[in-house]
C-alpha cells in the first residue's frame, strides 16, 4: 500500500464521493474509482460503502482513513516545521463559529489572533449549523450546545445565557408572560431548530421546566431576529449577548429574569477533530481562543 493510494483515499473520504474527490485532485472520476478498486484489492476487503451520491467508509476504510489522515498531517506539520524555522509563524486555519456570536463576541478575539499572527491565513466561516467537521474541511469549530459530541475533541470555552425580552413598545402594548408557560401562546421571535419542535428548558428554584413553542418568527441570522423585537414583532427568546446593550439603554426589558432559560444549550464549545495531527498555525490558534475565554469578565467565564 503506498502512500499516493492512501492520500487519494483519505481525499475521497473527505470529499464524501468519488466525483468531488476528483474534482479536487483534477483526475477523471474513472481513474479515481480505477485508484480505490487496486487499493480496495491490495487490502483485501471492502473500505467504502458506494451508493449514486455518497461515500462511507466502512469499519476497516474508517480506521485505514484515521492512519492515512494522521500520516498527512504529520507531513504538513513537518513540511511547517522546516519551512517556519527562523521565521514568523506561518499556515492556515479554517473556523466555523455561530453568526450573531461570532460577530458580537469572538470579532476581537479573532482579530486580536490575526493582529499577533499576521502571516497565519484566518478564513472565518459564520454559520449556526453543527457541520460535519471531517466533510466540511473546517480545522475548528466554535458552537453553543448542551453536550458535545463524543467523537469530537471539546473545549469549554464558558457559559451561554438566554433570556426572554421585549422591545419597550411592545411590552407597553401586550399583556407579557408572568410564567414559562404563557410562552406556549405568546409571539415568540427566536433562532430555528432545524427538524425540530423548539423546546424551551428553565430552572425555577432549582426544577427543570419544559414547554413546547411555535415562535411567529424564527431565523437562524440573529442580527435580523434583533431587528424583529426591537420592531415589536413578537417576544424574543434570544442569547443575552445579542440584545446586551438595549438592555443597557432601556429599548428592551428583559421578561421572566426569575427563570434560568436554556434552548440550544447553555454552554459554548470549541470542536475539533480529534484524529487529526494540528500544525502550528491551528495549535496556536486553539490555545490563543482558550486563553481569550478564560480572560473575558468574570459573567462571561465557565
Amino acid at each position: 500500500m503506498d502512500t499516493e493510494s492512501l492520500t487519494l483515499f483519505v481525499e475521497i473520504v473527505e470529499a464524501g464521493n468519488l466525483s468531488e474527490a476528483a474534482r479536487r485532485l483534477k483526475m477523471t472520476r474513472a481513474n479515481v474509482s480505477y485508484h480505490l478498486q487496486r487499493l480496495e484489492r491490495a487490502a483485501g476487503v471492502q473500505l467504502l460503502r458506494r451508493t449514486t451520491r455518497r461515500a462511507e467508509p466502512t469499519e476497516v476504510g474508517l480506521r485505514l482513513y484515521e492512519h492515512g489522515r494522521r500520516i498527512q498531517d504529520e507531513l504538513r506539520a513537518a513540511r511547517e516545521t522546516v519551512t517556519t524555522l527562523g521565521r514568523s509563524l506561518r499556515g492556515r486555519v479554517r473556523v466555523s463559529v455561530p453568526s450573531g456570536y461570532g460577530q458580537l463576541v469572538l470579532a476581537e478575539p479573532l482579530l486580536s489572533f490575526k493582529r499577533r499572527y499576521p502571516d497565519i491565513v484566518l478564513d472565518v466561516i459564520f454559520e449556526n449549523r453543527i457541520e460535519d467537521l471531517l466533510r466540511d474541511e473546517v480545522d475548528v469549530a466554535i458552537r453553543v450546545m448542551s453536550e458535545p459530541p463524543q467523537s469530537l475533541v471539546a473545549r469549554r470555552l464558558g457559559p451561554v445565557t438566554f433570556i426572554a425580552c421585549a422591545a419597550r413598545d411592545y411590552a407597553q402594548q401586550h399583556e407579557l408572560p408572568r410564567d414559562l408557560d404563557a410562552l406556549r401562546t405568546a409571539r415568540v421571535v427566536t433562532s430555528n431548530a432545524v427538524g425540530q419542535q423548539l423546546r424551551v428548558s428553565a430552572y425555577l428554584n432549582e426544577r427543570r421546566h419544559e414547554v413546547v413553542i411555535e415562535p411567529t418568527l424564527i431565523s437562524e441570522n440573529f442580527f435580523f431576529v434583533r431587528q424583529a423585537i426591537l420592531a415589536g414583532i413578537g417576544i424574543g427568546l434570544v442569547p443575552d449577548y445579542l440584545v446586551a446593550d438595549d438592555l443597557r439603554q432601556g429599548s428592551v426589558l428583559r421578561l421572566l429574569e426569575q427563570w434560568r432559560l436554556s434552548l440550544f444549550g447553555s454552554q459554548m464549545f470549541m470542536l475539533y477533530m480529534p484524529s487529526r495531527q494540528h500544525t502550528r498555525a491551528i495549535s496556536t490558534f486553539i490555545d490563543f481562543m482558550v486563553r481569550a475565554a478564560g480572560e473575558r469578565p468574570a459573567g462571561a467565564r465557565d
